[in-house]
């Protein structure tokens, strides 16, 4: 979903919380300043991506289906070498990652580990808070020593590799690692 598409959702929800009712299509255009044509072109990549369902023919016949909604951003995350685990609260508007009744955060990613996998410098990966993973799963890594990283885990011979996604890089091996949470999505400002 780009920015331009979740200022539409975001408007389309406040304004039916507001009103009771969906805007016309005039006053999403006026609220956009954009003409009537590119305002349906929007509600049309919209509904195509399942985040409202139009009621064509009817006037204000726009059902949003998928909530915007804040996620917290903690800090960053090395996607290199470890790095301190640094606090640095901060909010991301988020759409269709997360699931009711388990609990999220972001961290913006430092490092180039992760490219093969799509994760770059300066994206914000979308974490499940979970103190476990399974073998392959991207985790947030707390290591013996404070620091934290990216990686993907795995379980090998009696200790934990934290395999980087990038064939440049040397996984990293230690005994033991806390998970912080699980990668279940990652989101890029263009």
């Amino acid at each position: 979903m780009t920015p331009r598409q979740l200022e539409v959702l975001t408007f389309l929800e406040d304004y039916s919380t507001r009103h009771g009712v969906a805007p016309t299509l005039k006053e999403l255009a006026d609220h956009l300043h954009v003409s009537r044509v590119t305002a349906l072109q929007h509600l049309r990549r919209l509904e195509k991506g399942k985040h409202i369902r139009r009621e064509h023919y009817r006037r204000r016949g726009i059902a949003v289906l998928s909530r915007a909604r804040k996620l917290p951003v903690i800090g960053r995350i090395a996607a290199g070498r470890p790095i301190e685990a640094i606090a640095q609260p901060d909010d991301l508007d988020l759409l269709g990652v997360t699931r009711q009744g388990r609990e999220y955060f972001a961290l913006e990613v430092r490092g180039d580990s992760m490219i093969e996998d799509q994760i770059r410098d300066g994206d914000h990966v979308i974490c499940e808070r979970r103190p476990s993973a399974r073998d392959g799963e991207t985790v947030v890594a707390l290591l013996p020593d404070g620091t934290a990283t990216l990686k993907r885990l795995y379980r090998d011979k009696g200790r934990i590799r934290l395999q980087p996604a990038n064939a440049a890089m040397a996984p990293i091996y230690v005994d033991a690692v806390e998970v912080q949470g699980v990668v279940v999505g990652v989101y890029r400002k263009l």
